[in-house]
């Protein structure tokens, strides 16, 4: 295996890795300050916070099934693996979005009265602010290192961030006599933790049932246009992740060209959109004569 793709899912998992960290510091945080105070709804954060270390945990084996080589059964790589463990990932936003729907349903009904101090205020701050630079941060790395693990992981530590500002906003009502706002708040986060679930089972379906990873064929067809000897380009089709990307593509060159020059061509037709568009991997050229009364 070439050692570039082996860097690229080392960086990956490194952030990983590193997150992973913070993940659990703040869950730990949460948790045990919770239990001390006996303030149920920041423990009850702290275990969801918990759920993100599960979720880079999930991450990382995908990761490491994604880096390995091609082989007789995969002879187009693991990568999609990465994609596929996604998916993991929404699941748990969507099994935190229930929890929380019912737990907000169930408040209403029965609304708590938690136990408040200033340091409940300071420990949900620096909590929050930590996994607001957490999701910055990974989401940035996902972008630059095109991850779909990291920016679901990303979308998933943005969904801890939302629970926790009901805590507060629990906090900040209960002190101001409305404690039916805690459970409606709750209510309104778990709808935006679903969506966050909804955009990730999106993204990762498109790359899974091989939609077309370029829309706009012209750019394709402009390229090889401009390789000599090419008379006509069509049937253009691309699929795969975004940093994955395989084309297949017709193109029609003089009937009585010699096979020799019609294979060089084809490898300048796969050279040239290699180089015009970087994200694309392999590139399969079926070559045709032209018809004599064709007019291009």
């Amino acid at each position: 295996m070439d050692t570039m793709p082996q860097e690229h899912y080392s960086k990956i998992k490194r952030v990983l890795i590193f997150v992973l960290i913070l993940n659990w510091s703040v869950a730990l945080a949460k948790i045990f300050y919770g239990l001390f105070t006996h303030f149920s709804s920041m423990t009850a954060d702290g275990f969801h916070s918990l759920s993100d270390g599960t979720s880079n945990i999930i991450g990382l084996i995908g990761i490491r099934l994604a880096c390995q080589p091609t082989d007789r059964d995969h002879p187009y790589g693991h990568k999609k693996y990465e994609t596929l463990f996604s998916l993991a990932i929404a699941a748990l936003l969507f099994i935190v979005a229930f929890n929380l729907a019912k737990e907000g349903l169930t408040r209403i009904g029965k609304p708590c009265l938690p136990r408040i101090d200033l340091i409940s205020f300071i420990v949900m701050l620096v909590t929050m602010a930590v996994n607001f630079w957490v999701m910055n941060y990974e989401a940035n790395k996902g972008k630059a290192l095109r991850s779909d693990i990291l920016i679901s992981d990303a979308m998933h530590t943005r969904a801890d961030i939302f629970t926790s500002l009901s805590v507060i906003v629990a906090l900040v009502a209960v002190k101001s006599g409305y404690p039916i706002l805690d459970p409606i708040v709750t209510i309104l986060i778990s709808v935006f933790i679903a969506y966050a679930g909804y955009e990730i089972v999106k993204e990762s379906s498109a790359v899974l049932c091989d939609t077309a990873a370029i829309l706009e064929d012209k750019k394709i067809a402009d390229i090889v246009l401009g390789i000599k000897g090419v008379k006509t380009c069509h049937k253009i089709r691309s699929r795969g992740r975004p940093d994955d990307i395989y084309v297949d593509l017709h193109v029609q060159v003089n009937p009585d060209m010699h096979v020799d020059n019609a294979h060089k061509i084809s490898d300048a037709i796969e050279e040239a959109i290699k180089n015009g568009i970087p994200e694309v991997t392999d590139v399969v050229v079926h070559i045709e004569p032209l018809e004599k009364n064709h007019t291009p």
